[in-house]
């Protein structure tokens, strides 16, 4: 019984941490402004080959995150208090709808992708979908479940589970603008940005206290 609530919390973690990182509803909106120009059929090969490239770029740091971590001599503890200091910044930028870079694009990105004529790769498969916050997540979450293999699928179910949920917005897309609206979406986008602020928090308090700066600073 405890093993599939830790399974159930893990899965559910780490599906709301990527909706949020991800935002499969801000990157819909984000292609629906891009390929307005495009036919049906481009926005579709464009949609596929965008959430493929993101999913190939993501699961690479679901293989290689501990060894980049072990190369770089970052800690466990380390780890989770700085992810939880980026997962809060956007989980702030969520709830206020303002774009910091770390799961949008800056302005000049925005000009660069307008010039584009194929956007599957920039902006859209990076830093869109597998962007900074997007990453980093899959870094942390995958390190957070510490070896624990059943912990680690369901982190990369969740994962696969947003991937497909950003395809089917992409291929949505302006069908999503019209039945939510601007206001519906940034609705959307405010109550994960709360819940992720929360894990945020979870993250850098279990950080901070399996540093043992508490206990140094208790001690002396």
């Amino acid at each position: 019984m405890a093993l599939d609530s830790a399974l159930i919390e893990a899965f559910s973690v780490s599906l709301a941490t990527f909706f949020a990182t991800i935002g499969p509803i801000d990157v819909a909106a984000m292609f629906a402004a891009l390929t307005s120009s495009l036919s049906a059929k481009k926005r579709r090969n464009t949609a596929l080959r965008a959430v493929v490239i993101a999913g190939a770029i993501l699961f690479a740091f679901v293989l290689l995150g501990e060894f980049i971590l072990n190369a770089m001599g970052i800690s466990l503890a380390a780890l989770r208090a700085a992810g939880g200091v980026l997962l809060l910044l956007i989980g702030i930028d969520l709830v206020t709808v303002k774009g910091s870079g770390a799961t949008t694009t800056t302005t000049d990105e925005d000009l660069e992708a307008e010039e584009r004529s194929d956007i599957a790769v920039f902006p859209l498969a990076t830093p869109l979908i597998a962007g900074p916050g997007a990453i980093g997540a899959v870094i942390l979450l995958m390190a957070h479940a510490d070896g624990n293999f059943l912990e680690q699928t369901a982190v990369i179910l969740s994962l696969s589970l947003v991937l497909a949920m950003t395809l089917i917005s992409l291929l949505l897309a302006s069908r999503l603008q019209n039945w939510l609206g601007v206001t519906g979406m940034h609705m959307i986008s405010r109550v994960f940005g709360v819940l992720l602020c929360a894990l945020a928090m979870q993250f850098l308090f279990d950080g901070i206290a399996q540093s043992g700066l508490l206990a140094g600073v208790a001690g002396g």
